[in-house]
């Protein structure tokens, strides 16, 4: 495998960690995250993996979703925690973006 693919691979590794820590620290299953965020849960499954690569659009639905920026998303220093979240309720079954 060439660098440029191992940086890839790392990169896609590290947000799609980052991501699912920042979705069970909500409580949400992938399916409600999914569904909070307008994506089918497959495509979630897979860029937690770190299998997708993610679209800008995308990383700004799943950020705005579980209630932080894009630039908190993206902080190397781990800076965001729960407690940094603004209060989402559980969405109900119904409730499609």
């Amino acid at each position: 495998m060439t660098t440029t693919a191992n940086a890839t691979n790392t990169v896609l590794t590290r947000f799609g960690h980052k991501l699912r820590r920042l979705r069970k620290a909500r409580g949400w299953s992938q399916e409600i995250f999914a569904q909070q965020c307008g994506l089918d849960r497959s495509y979630v499954g897979g860029v937690e993996r770190g299998s997708r690569n993610i679209s800008l659009v995308n990383i700004e639905r799943m950020a705005e979703s579980l209630g932080v920026t894009v630039e908190q998303f993206f902080n190397d220093n781990e800076g965001v925690e729960p407690r940094d979240f603004c209060p989402i309720t559980e969405p109900r079954p119904d409730d499609h973006r």
